[in-house]
């Protein structure tokens, strides 16, 4: 079902503990950051981008972990952790990728499945559980997380599969072919494509949960709202139970932080599931 979420009501849900523990609680929670840590090893250019940051409680608790990933057109950016995330009570992992036209568009997403591989075999030494891994992202990093979770191949290359992930939340990502894989093959960025390349071309019943957040229709960045819409139809249509779609609405295609509520409630109610 289709979200409409208005300003006010992220005003007064931002103001809330979200997720988990009291402010007492949070106040008493130690955390560490540890960064550059190298996912995978190869020429220069890959150990330099190839390497990402953890942000953790100081916890023996079988934590919650979200993996990050940033956007820029696949092109440009770098890892950060949205600062809302911070103090919530559970693992963040942000994520640096190496770029087009460096590399293709499929090196770059199986630079993203070989960092989820790496954090799958990894985060316990964190405080972490295998089966509460959650995937994120904004705009290209939405993009590269919903091609991990719905092509399987990526991470069947690292030797897992997408059911190692607890939950999929793409924020203004492209679910059609991502316009820096159709500059490519050369189609322009206005011209609509799906190909294996799109989330949309892997449309299946069986996937983690899968909960899209965009901005404003009337706001978003070339038509991004209308493409997540598609999906969630689609998604629905093959019978699949575990989509959902938000739209805030007065914001644009840098939505990240009013999207972030959402976000760790969706990590609480899917991590509470598990318990």
């Amino acid at each position: 079902m289709k979200n409409f979420i208005f300003l006010f009501a992220f005003l007064s849900i931002s103001s809330q503990s979200i997720y988990a523990q009291s402010e007492n609680e949070e106040q008493k929670t130690k955390y560490s950051f540890e960064e550059n840590i190298s996912y995978l090893k190869g020429n220069e250019y890959v150990n330099k981008r190839c390497v990402l940051d953890i942000y953790f409680p100081e916890s023996n608790e079988k934590l919650s972990t979200l993996i990050y990933f940033h956007g820029g057109g696949l092109k440009r950016g770098n890892k950060y952790i949205p600062e809302y995330l911070k103090e919530k009570g559970i693992i963040v992992v942000t994520v640096n990728y190496r770029f087009y036209p460096e590399v293709s568009v499929k090196e770059i997403i199986s630079d993203g499945a070989a960092a989820v591989k790496w954090v799958h075999d990894n985060i316990s030494d964190y405080g972490g559980t295998q089966d509460k891994i959650f995937l994120s992202g904004h705009s290209a990093g939405g993009y590269i997380i919903s091609m991990l979770g719905l092509d399987a191949s990526y991470l069947e290359n690292e030797g897992i599969s997408p059911n190692i992930i607890a939950g999929l939340i793409p924020l203004s990502g492209h679910t059609i072919t991502h316009m820096t894989a159709r500059e490519e093959i050369g189609i322009g960025p206005i011209q609509p494509t799906i190909d294996k390349m799109a989330p949309l071309y892997h449309v299946k019943e069986n996937t983690p949960p899968y909960i899209m957040i965009t901005g404003d229709r009337e706001l978003e960045l070339l038509g991004r709202y209308e493409e997540n819409a598609y999906m969630h139809r689609m998604m629905k249509i093959s019978g699949n139970k575990n989509t959902e779609l938000y739209e805030l609405q007065g914001y644009g295609h840098m939505m990240v932080y009013p999207a972030i509520p959402i976000l760790l409630r969706k990590i609480k109610e899917i991590s509470n599931k598990k318990d």
